[in-house]
């Protein structure tokens, strides 16, 4: 029993974080269900290195030193809970099984409760930054037992991504914090990505840009407000130049029909269940269901032909606007992510420490940017803050951008260019701001055709109006 380290699961992502905890000193054990894959790893990227491998869980799990640490690395749902239930009868008390997948955090809290009379100790750990990440340094979500953790922190805080000497990985809570937490980030991963791309259309089509200024323009602004890892890579994608020789760029050879593993849909489907608005979010899960009707779309655009006029008026207005119409959206979807976050901490108990999520996120995944900076610095002053709208940090540069969104959004839409997740996040702000808002409206309509009551403004209590009905109108 030498080695410290057990990973299950030897598709990329699972050789990647392999060969990262043995680079950084821990010697480990793998297994995959076919033996053969697991040969192919040792005869070509782990030769010569510290690794076991196994060819049955049984061997596998002799190999590892306790408490035995093992990563799952196995697709979500039912492969998860095979795997567990195979590993169960060879394990002892105190070991410690990881799912680093992207399970849905129900199934998480599901397996933790399952396993708790055993003595085996579950986390649901997030891992965020792709294949690149998970060999050279991922931003990692741990949850489960925060006296376990003991035993994971000191490999964990090796193998994450680096920022300013501070690991990318913390304790995220208890049960399925962990999962919860990767599953929002991937929601808000979704709104980043889909305002970056309504961005993309504007100057493209509305504006006839080029690929190369669009280019220069996504670099501009990858040097200011918007630095991140999703404005960087776009700027490399929106000039790349057809791989298959046919000329143009490759973009617009690219079929535009998103796909999507589900993560983006349960963050809105749990938003949905805990009563937390995220519009942004759930108009960039709705833009992507949109695009896969691709065949449909283009039925509709037959009946309904559209094209744009070639715009000749002045460029640079209108791309200052978008830049800061994009930044102003971004705090918008940001706010909705970390509040169905604080939200969901206070309903199942998870006690999320929002500065350090913020912290770990920028670096090794895919939404980091400079902007989560602001977030780490707000949440360890104002940890209990119910929205970053009402942040000093953020109120300036809401009101400095928000005229630009507001702009942006009624030109864009007037040109008949779909602006889904910026208008949403403009929906939003002025929902949050409004005094009065038309739900009463709303409630009287409820009272009216089913009696469900309402409360006044000028007294306490639950009120029921005799309405008069449509038959006493029409006597």
């Amino acid at each position: 029993m030498s080695q410290q380290f057990g990973v299950i699961g030897l598709a990329v992502m699972g050789e990647n974080i392999a060969l990262n905890i043995e680079r950084n000193g821990f010697p480990i054990a793998v297994y995959n269900r076919s033996y053969d894959k697991t040969q192919r790893f040792l005869e070509g990227r782990a030769k010569g290195k510290n690794v076991v491998g196994a060819k049955d869980l049984k061997a596998f799990v002799e190999a590892l030193e306790r408490p035995r640490r093992i990563l799952l690395m196995v697709k979500a749902g039912g492969p998860v809970d095979s795997v567990i239930a195979l590993l169960k009868p060879l394990l002892d008390e105190g070991d410690i099984i990881i799912d680093g997948g992207n399970s849905l955090y129900k199934d998480t809290e599901r397996r933790s409760q399952e396993l708790q009379p055993t003595g085996i100790k579950f986390f649901g750990m997030g891992i965020s930054g792709g294949e690149e990440g998970a060999l050279w340094g991922p931003s990692l979500m741990p949850g489960g037992d925060k006296e376990t953790y003991t035993h994971l922190s000191p490999i964990l805080q090796k193998i994450a991504a680096n920022v300013d000497d501070e690991p990318c990985v913390t304790y995220v809570g208890n049960k399925s914090a962990g999962h919860f937490v990767k599953m929002v980030h991937n929601g808000i991963e979704y709104g980043d990505m889909q305002l970056i791309a309504e961005s993309h259309e504007v100057m493209r089509y509305a504006l006839g840009m080029e690929p190369s200024e669009i280019a220069d323009t996504f670099r501009k602004w990858n040097e200011g407000i918007l630095q991140s890892y999703l404005i960087e890579i776009t700027s490399h994608i929106v000039d790349f130049p057809d791989d298959q020789g046919k000329g143009g760029v490759l973009l617009d050879k690219i079929l535009d029909a998103a796909g999507q593993k589900g993560t983006g849909k349960w963050t809105t489907i749990s938003a949905l269940e805990l009563g937390v608005p995220i519009p942004t979010i759930t108009a960039a899960v709705d833009a992507r269901i949109v695009s896969s009707f691709k065949e449909l779309r283009l039925r509709t655009a037959e009946v309904y032909p559209h094209s744009l006029e070639s715009f000749d008026g002045d460029k640079s207005e209108i791309i200052e606007s978008l830049h800061m119409a994009l930044y102003a959206s971004k705090i918008c979807s940001y706010a909705q992510g970390f509040m169905l976050i604080q939200e969901a901490s206070k309903e199942f108990g998870y006690d999320v420490n929002l500065a350090e999520v913020a912290r770990i996120w920028r670096g090794g995944c895919i939404i980091r940017a400079g902007f989560l900076n602001k977030l780490r610095d707000l949440f360890g002053a104002q940890p209990d803050i119910p929205n970053i709208l009402l942040a000093p940090t953020f109120q300036d540069e809401l009101r400095e951008g928000l005229p630009h969104l507001r702009k942006t959004v009624g030109w864009a839409l007037s040109k008949g260019i779909p602006m889904p997740a910026m208008s949403a996040s403009l929906a939003y702000f002025d929902a949050f701001r409004s005094k009065r808002l038309s739900a009463n409206v709303i409630q009287a309509q409820r009272d009216f055709f089913g009696a469900h009551t309402y409360r006044r403004v000028d007294q306490e209590g639950v009120f029921h109006t005799q309405w008069p009905t449509l038959l006493d109108e029409e006597q």
